[in-house]
C-alpha cells in the first residue's frame, strides 16, 4: 500500500506513453490469468485522470507536428518558387472566394449564385446567330469600366459598332479595340494581356473566325484538318497558367453548330461549339444564350426576350435560367427587371397597379420603368441596394452553413475521441470513476459455453438465438442499416 502514492506520483510526473500503460496492463492481465478465473478490476480517478491527460497531449502533438510540418513544407516551396507561387503562405491561407463583375443584369447574376463572372477565369458564351452574345459581353465591359478597371476588345469577326457600343453605355474611349488577322496573332495577344496584369476584362469575338495563318497562306480548299482545335488547346494552356498570376476576366464568345451524326432520324439536333473540345473544360462559367420571343411596341419590333442558361459554373450550382429582354439600341432591359425585384424586397411599394417610386406615383409598369430609364441616378440606387440586399442574404446563409458544417464536423471529432478513449480504457469517460465490469478475452467471449454459468443462459435455444443475433449485426453494419459506435 505504501508505493501506491509513489506510482501516481510517477504517472503524473514521467507522463508514460499510452501504448507501454496498455502493454503493461496486457502483461499483468496475462500473468494473472491462471491465478484467478473471475475478477473484478477497480481503476482510481487519479490513473484515469492521467491517461486521458496522456491521450489529450498525444493528439495535441500529433496536430502541432501536422501544423508545423505544412508550415515548413510551404516555407520551402516558397523559397523555391518564389512569392507569386500559389503554394506561398500568405496566398494559401487567404480567402478563396474571387472577386467578381456583374454581367449587368440582376436576374443573370442571381443565376450565377456570386453575383457576377469570376475575375481570374475565363467564361465562355455561345449561342444562335442574333441572340444577343455581343450585347452581353458589352454589358460585362461596361459594369468592369464602372469600377474603374480597363478592358479589350478583340473583334475578329470585325463586326463590333463603336456607336452601338457607345449608346450602350460603354466608353470606348477608354475601350482598346484590336482586329487581329490570324488566329495565333489573337491568342498572342490574350495571353501577353493577361500576363500584364493591367486589364479587368478581355473579350474574343468570336472563337469561330480565328483562320489559322497556315490556311490563309493557302488557296481556298486545301484541306487543314483539327488546325484551329490544336491552337486552340495549346494557347489555352498557356492563357489558364496566366490567369493564375492576374485578376483578368477573360471572355471568349462561341458560335454554334449542328452536330453531322445527329439530326438523321426523329430527334432533336445536337449542337456543338466551335474551336474543340479545350475550350469547354477551360472556361470556368458557360452561358447559352437562346432567342425566345420578340418584343413589340405596337405591332412594332422593339427588341427580343433571350433566355440565358449556366450550363457550366464551378463557383455555384449550375443549370439554372434567367430570361432577359434586349431593346434594340439600348441593350439589356435592365429597367423591367429591376422594377420587378424591388417591388419583390419591398423597395419600391406597390399598391394594386400603382407604383409609389419616391415622391412620384406611377399608374402603370410602363411609366415606372419610363421614369427609371430617364432617371439613372435613381436606377443606380436602386440597383445598389438590391444588390446589397440579395447578395449580402446569400453571403449570411453561406457563412451559416460553414459554421453548422463546421460545429458538427467538430462534434463528430469528440464523437470519435470518446469512441477511441472507450476502446482504449474499454469503457466511456463518463464511467471511469465506476467499478469496470467482468472482462473476459475474445476466445471465452466467442464461445458461449467457455463463459461463466451466471453470464450464460441455461436454456441450449436462447443461446443459439444470441449466437444468430451475434453473427447478423456485423452483416447490417456492413450493409449501412446501423451506425456503429465502437
Amino acid at each position: 500500500m505504501g508505493l501506491l502514492p509513489h506510482r501516481f506520483g510517477l504517472a503524473a510526473l514521467n507522463q508514460p506513453r499510452l501504448s507501454s500503460l496498455l502493454s503493461s496492463f496486457h502483461h499483468v492481465s496475462l500473468s494473472q490469468r491462471g491465478r484467478r478465473r473471475r475478477h473484478t478490476t477497480t481503476t482510481c480517478p487519479a490513473e484515469c485522470g492521467a491517461l486521458d491527460y496522456n491521450g489529450d497531449n498525444e493528439e495535441d502533438a500529433k496536430a502541432r507536428e501536422k501544423d508545423a510540418a505544412l508550415h515548413s513544407a510551404l516555407s520551402r516551396l516558397s523559397g523555391d518558387f518564389g512569392h507569386e507561387s500559389m503554394l506561398s503562405l500568405p496566398r494559401f491561407f487567404r480567402s478563396r472566394r474571387a472577386p467578381v463583375i456583374s454581367t449587368g443584369s440582376l436576374k443573370l447574376d442571381m443565376a450565377l449564385g456570386t453575383g457576377g463572372l469570376p475575375k481570374g477565369r475565363i467564361v465562355e458564351i455561345y449561342g444562335q446567330e442574333a441572340s444577343g452574345k455581343t450585347t452581353l459581353a458589352l454589358h460585362i465591359v461596361k459594369e468592369a469600366q464602372k469600377l474603374g478597371g480597363y478592358c479589350a476588345y478583340l473583334d475578329v469577326e470585325n463586326a463590333m459598332d463603336p456607336a452601338l457600343a457607345q449608346s450602350m453605355g460603354v466608353n470606348t474611349e477608354n475601350l482598346l479595340i484590336s482586329y487581329p488577322n490570324s488566329a495565333e496573332n489573337v491568342l498572342k495577344v490574350v495571353d501577353t494581356l493577361t500576363k500584364s496584369g493591367s486589364l479587368d476584362v478581355i473579350v474574343v469575338d468570336s472563337v469561330a473566325a480565328l483562320v489559322p495563318q497556315c490556311e490563309l497562306d493557302v488557296a481556298i480548299g486545301s484541306a487543314y484538318p483539327d488546325t484551329q482545335s490544336r491552337i486552340m488547346t495549346q494557347a489555352l494552356r498557356k492563357i489558364h497558367s496566366s490567369l493564375s498570376h492576374s485578376q483578368a476576366l477573360v471572355v471568349f464568345i462561341n458560335q454554334v453548330r449542328s452536330s453531322p451524326n445527329s439530326g438523321q432520324g426523329f430527334g432533336p439536333v445536337d449542337e456543338v461549339t466551335c474551336g474543340g473540345n479545350a475550350l469547354r473544360f477551360y472556361a470556368a462559367v458557360r452561358l447559352r444564350i437562346k432567342r425566345t420571343q420578340l418584343l413589340k411596341t405596337e405591332d412594332k419590333i422593339t427588341g427580343l426576350g433571350i433566355s440565358v442558361q449556366v450550363v457550366k459554373n464551378k463557383l455555384a450550382p449550375a443549370m439554372k435560367k434567367a430570361d432577359l429582354g434586349i431593346q434594340f439600341g439600348r441593350g439589356l432591359c435592365c429597367e423591367s427587371e429591376v422594377l420587378q425585384l424591388a417591388c419583390e424586397h419591398g423597395i419600391i411599394a406597390k399598391e394594386g397597379n400603382n407604383y409609389h417610386i419616391g415622391r412620384h406615383v406611377f399608374s402603370n409598369e410602363h411609366s415606372a420603368e419610363q421614369y427609371l430609364a430617364k432617371n439613372d441616378v435613381i436606377l443606380s440606387k436602386i440597383v445598389r441596394i438590391l444588390r446589397h440586399t440579395i447578395f449580402e442574404q446569400l453571403d449570411s446563409f453561406l457563412s451559416s452553413a460553414a459554421q453548422i458544417q463546421s460545429s458538427a464536423a467538430h462534434s463528430r471529432s469528440i464523437l470519435i475521441s470518446d469512441q477511441h478513449r472507450q476502446r482504449a480504457f474499454g469503457r466511456s469517460p463518463h464511467d471511469r470513476c465506476r467499478p469496470a465490469q467482468p472482462r473476459v478475452s475474445p476466445q471465452r467471449r466467442s464461445d458461449p459455453d467457455m463463459l461463466d454459468p451466471d453470464l450464460v443462459d441455461p436454456n441450449p435455444s436462447t443461446r443459439r438465438r444470441d449466437k444468430k443475433k451475434r453473427m447478423i449485426l456485423p452483416y447490417l453494419v456492413n450493409q449501412g442499416f446501423f451506425l456503429p459506435l465502437w
